[in-house]
């Protein structure tokens, strides 16, 4: 509905163009910043379309919600482990390497070794995907398939929320790599099938985990750290939940503990006054 408002205005005579920018939210800088732009050649009319449009935007401030499922971790754990449908995916979105995450952050991982209901072998398959260790990975090939191995992956670059873990596991798969792709391995500890990288990697299509005789569309229970699933993923799906994660790029704002950017702020200061939506105007470039 929001959005809706824009292209009316670009109709209007008078407007060029006109547009709603939304800040990024993981930035701490102090440009960062949701801003309304309205261009023309008509004073009066730029002013009132820009006005409408941000006090448009502050109005429906509280409506905005994922379009997604979205829980935490231990509660997105307790929906897969009670699930018929699989493979049950979480997203592991905090850390996402394609939203400007390090991806190598540990903590899920680390939260998922301490459930009981993964410690056996016999327990429900969960495919973790994935975790840079590129000393795992070459520990894992000196010992080879069917061995076990043991060394630490993760939190090389983001170690603010869980250290590397000390896996230690039977390596199940070794996928070598070549000129332009690194070495993956598979280890297994207890019923969790972590897939451990030279460097980070995203997973996004089934082959990257058929290429490691990993069954994602038969699994219990496959994360993967990815917000919204892409297409490969999301038609695999029994079913799928978005966890709230900590990391680079964690959904709950509240927890980036920004320093630089202007504040008040919403949502991070939810009962902030109403802000000054008057126009501000912006020469024109090279003037």
């Amino acid at each position: 509905s929001l959005y809706a408002k824009v292209d009316p205005i670009t109709q209007e005579k008078g407007v060029i163009d006109a547009a709603i920018w939304i800040g990024y939210a993981w930035a701490d800088e102090p440009r960062n910043h949701a801003v309304v732009m309205v261009t023309g050649d008509d004073k009066n009319q730029v002013k009132e379309s820009a006005e409408f449009l941000a006090n448009s935007f502050w109005a429906v401030r509280n409506e905005f919600e994922f379009v997604a499922p979205v829980a935490y971790l231990d509660e997105s754990l307790e929906m897969a482990l009670k699930s018929e449908k699989k493979p049950f995916v979480i997203s592991d979105m905090g850390d996402n390497p394609t939203a400007g995450g390090a991806g190598d952050v540990t903590w899920t991982l680390n939260e998922l070794l301490k459930r009981p209901e993964f410690k056996s072998e016999s327990g429900p398959e969960l495919i973790y995907a994935s975790i840079p260790g590129p000393d795992l990975v070459a520990k894992a090939k000196e010992v080879g398939i069917g061995n076990q191995v043991e060394g630490y992956a993760g939190a090389m670059v983001d170690d603010r929320f869980a250290p590397p873990l000390l896996l230690k596991g039977k390596v199940l798969a070794i996928k070598e790599g070549d000129s332009d792709a690194k070495t993956e391995v598979v280890v297994q500890i207890g019923s969790i099938k972590v897939i451990v990288t030279e460097k980070r990697k995203p997973y996004h299509h089934v082959k990257d985990f058929t290429d490691l005789n990993l069954d994602p569309e038969n699994t219990d229970i496959l994360v993967v750290k990815i917000g919204y699933l892409v297409p490969e993923l999301y038609d695999l799906r029994g079913d799928w939940i978005m966890a709230l994660t900590p990391g680079g790029v964690d959904q709950d704002l509240g927890r980036l503990g920004y320093q630089r950017i202007n504040r008040p702020m919403f949502p991070l200061d939810k009962d902030m006054a109403d802000p000054d939506l008057s126009v501000r105007w912006v020469k024109e470039s090279g003037k």
